[in-house]
């Protein structure tokens, strides 16, 4: 049994078949989008701008910034998170179940990991028959450091 006191809990989320994970303190919402507006001359990462209960939302196209192709189907969930006194949405296909995970069991990244998931990884879980890839949120959020990938 593990110590309390190393247990970090993770928001799921999935994205192309990936199972992703964000820290749980990170997060601030789970929310579908609606009626996003474009922005012009933003890059391809950046899906737009919402209005989310008042506030004006930067939303993240995870499938850009992890250079996946696009699927038609199902309205992508978004994941709201705070960075630098701004608010951000990221888009994923959909949304999983919050885990407690050991710090210890954190692994390094594998070295044949795709290099744009390595540079946005803070590490990664094994789990049955899965690997659960923790997103650095402040990597994800440096659209400069894509630009440049």
């Amino acid at each position: 049994m593990h110590d309390q006191t190393d247990l970090t809990e993770f928001v799921t989320f999935t994205i192309a078949g990936q199972l992703f994970g964000l820290p749980i303190a990170r997060v601030q919402d789970v929310f579908k989008p609606s009626r996003i507006t474009r922005v012009p001359l933003a890059g391809v990462e950046v899906a737009g701008v919402l209005n989310l209960r008042g506030r004006i939302v930067t939303v993240i196209d995870m499938r850009h910034r992890l250079d996946v192709r696009h699927q038609e189907g199902d309205a992508p969930m978004a994941i709201g998170i705070e960075a630098k006194g701004e608010s951000f949405g990221l888009l994923v296909d959909a949304v999983g179940e919050v885990l407690k995970l050991s710090v210890t069991e954190c692994e390094p990244n594998p070295i044949n990991l795709d290099r744009k998931l390595a540079v946005l990884s803070a590490g990664v879980y094994r789990l049955d028959g899965e690997l659960l890839v923790v997103l650095d949120v402040d990597r994800v959020l440096d659209l400069r450091a894509a630009e440049a990938a």
